[in-house]
């Protein structure tokens, strides 16, 4: 035996430091490949996007209450104009900027729900202030109110855009979270089910339509039945 095969060869200790190295090393390449498999990588997309798109809801709804204070007063210049409608406008908005909005606020569905409820009952309040608007001539004819009108149509139908854009969001983040396997994935990362906006006026939509037989229909007037033709000379 030569001195030298014997030093050629690593010690038990340096192998099993060695084989821990390559261990290590393959668990580190492996470990995107396993969590991009298991719907990681797509978690950490959509949850990004939910946040965006509720980014954008509140940013429009930022927008409209903004506008509110310059249409009170431009209607306040309008002589008798209705007050009650006024005043509701006036109290939904401090209503609905009286809620703080968190990060938090998207992910409790009871906070959520008294956000949404604040702006809905404000945006009656302004559906409602814009119909009373009608009646006065002088107000229509008013340029800034009519400006103001516009920008607050305009900001209503991006508020819906943006609804609709953070519902689709949290409904592809949802799926994912509920659907088999990355529902596992969810509960190891801790990804949780997300509350989600929802109809408006749901309890009217699921209510059935109230039919009522005991009035009869409104119906067109009976035709008066035809005069009966004179009888004629031979006859008699």
């Amino acid at each position: 035996m030569t001195p030298s095969m014997n030093t050629a060869r690593p010690a038990p200790a340096a192998r099993s430091t060695s084989v821990a190295r390559r261990l290590s090393a393959a668990l580190v390449i492996a470990a995107p490949l396993v969590l991009s498999g298991c719907g990681y990588n797509e978690f950490q997309s959509l949850d990004e996007q939910v946040t965006a798109s509720w980014s954008e809801v509140l940013s429009q709804y930022q927008r409209r209450t903004d506008l509110i204070p310059n249409i009170v007063n431009t209607v306040k210049g309008e002589a008798n104009f209705e007050q009650e409608t006024l005043t509701k406008v006036v109290e939904a908005r401090a209503k609905a900027t009286s809620i703080q909005v968190t990060p938090e606020l998207a992910r409790d569905p009871e906070a959520l729900k008294r956000f949404q409820a604040a702006q809905g009952e404000l945006s009656g309040a302004l559906s409602r202030l814009l119909a009373v608007s009608e009646r006065y001539p002088t107000l229509q004819a008013n340029q800034g109110f009519r400006d103001l009108r516009v920008q607050l149509e305009g900001t209503e139908n991006r508020i819906t855009v943006a609804r609709n854009r953070y519902i689709k969001s949290v409904q592809d983040y949802n799926v994912l979270a509920r659907r088999f396997p990355t529902n596992l994935t969810a509960k190891v990362f801790g990804y949780e089910v997300k509350p989600n906006f929802t109809v408006q006026n749901e309890a009217a939509i699921s209510a059935p339509p109230s039919v009522n037989f005991d009035k009869p229909a409104a119906t067109t007037p009976a035709t008066p039945p035809a005069p009966a033709p004179a009888a004629s000379p031979a006859s008699n």
